[in-house]
């Protein structure tokens, strides 16, 4: 498959053109003395994969262990790193927080040069407190909340934030839908659900919506019958429901309940288990994902061509496998395999673009990526529209 890569060059303090480059060029020929295929005989560069493989997480967490795979197999059928295999350690968290900051000591004592991980917010700032303190740099695909960055200069993430996330469908909401009243259900036990329905309601408040109820549950509930009769006695134009799996149980009830207005998620809404779980008696709805195979770029052609013919291509699968090739060519810049080096080669990327688009890093370790509209018509969902940063209305 062909990945490209763009980065700036400097040469005589003069700054060079772009070049683009294929994954064979960039990672036989630059990353490591060794040629394409040659064998190695270097101890490998070992690389943490955090994730659920077992519990309420496994089902969403599964396939990001298998993009994690992929992309190692592609580096080292290309000569590897530094002239280095890299050996992925993969470990459970259990669908956990204290089971991922478990794993992320077990990451540390296998002595790791960097984690890929973990998914859920909640799972990722427990690692990452771990990891921060260790010095060994983590890059998250999928973890949204804006709390787990902060933690610390070594902890980077591939994906945009719960605050960009909230404004984008908020925007969405004004803006598209022309939606003036919004209802939220929000679970009080999910850092993730918290966060977003805040910036949800900051901004759709500061663009002249009125928010008429926000009602709470808590994780693991299964009956929401009175909730959403508190909610049913609302006149809602739109109603905001940022959880996971369980909001498809919400969803059905709702409309079983004669709620007809249309509903809205987050990126927790893209999994399967929202699905199967009752979204699929949505008439209408609404939801944030990362990427999307409609986007027309080269990489994710290749990627889709490439992975696809023996992968199922979750919307977040992309952003494991875009986080080992950052890795890899932060390594590569660095020169070295020790935690701080790889944090500063990190920091300082310019212009790399993967599959899901580029990482060039704020202050706090967060790209600027833009977030797809996804829209669910009769339990089936298609790609809808494009908003980037900055951007009041999404591109069709």
């Amino acid at each position: 498959m062909l990945l490209h890569l763009f980065r700036k060059n400097r040469t005589s303090g003069k700054r060079m053109s772009r070049r683009i480059v294929t994954t064979a060029a960039i990672l036989g020929l630059v990353l490591g003395p060794s040629l394409i295929g040659a064998p190695q005989e270097r101890d490998p560069i070992k690389v943490g994969a955090i994730f659920a493989r077992t519990g309420k997480a496994m089902s969403s967490n599964v396939h990001l262990f298998e993009a994690v795979r992929y992309a190692v197999k592609e580096i080292n059928e290309n000569g590897g790193v530094l002239g280095r295999p890299l050996k992925v350690v993969e470990i459970d968290n259990h669908s956990s927080p204290i089971k991922a900051k478990l794993a992320a000591r077990k990451a540390v004592k296998e002595n790791v040069a960097a984690v890929v991980g973990c998914s859920w917010s909640d799972h990722s700032i427990a690692a990452a407190r771990v990891l921060q303190e260790a010095g060994i740099p983590m890059i998250s695909p999928d973890s949204t909340s804006p709390e787990l960055t902060k933690i610390g200069d070594y902890i980077f993430r591939m994906c945009y934030t719960d605050p960009f996330q909230g404004r984008a469908l908020a925007s969405f909401a004004r803006n598209d839908l022309e939606a003036e009243k919004a209802g939220i259900i929000q679970c009080i036990t999910s850092t993730y659900s918290m966060g977003l329905a805040q910036s949800f309601k900051n901004v759709f408040e500061r663009q002249g919506g009125e928010i008429v109820a926000q009602k709470s549950y808590k994780d693991r509930e299964q009956d929401f019958s009175s909730v959403l009769q508190e909610l049913k006695a609302y006149d809602m134009d739109v109603m905001f429901i940022p959880g996971h799996g369980e909001s498809g149980v919400i969803v059905k009830k709702a409309r079983e309940m004669g709620i007809t207005c249309p509903m809205m998620g987050g990126d927790g809404w893209g999994y399967k288990e929202f699905f199967s779980s009752g979204g699929v008696w949505l008439e209408e709805g609404y939801y944030t994902t990362y990427w999307s195979p409609r986007i027309d770029s080269p990489r994710t052609e290749d990627f889709v061509n490439s992975y696809g013919r023996n992968h199922r291509i979750n919307d977040n699968a992309p952003f494991a496998y875009d986080a080992v090739m950052l890795l890899a060519d932060a390594v590569r810049r660095a020169g070295s395999v020790k935690g701080e080096d790889i944090r500063n080669a990190l920091s300082e990327t310019e212009d790399f673009v993967g599959v899901t688009g580029g990482a060039d890093f704020d202050k706090y370790g967060d790209p600027r990526k833009p977030a797809v509209i996804m829209k669910i018509s009769n339990g089936k969902k298609k790609f809808h529209s494009l908003i980037r940063p900055q951007e009041q209305k999404p591109q069709q």
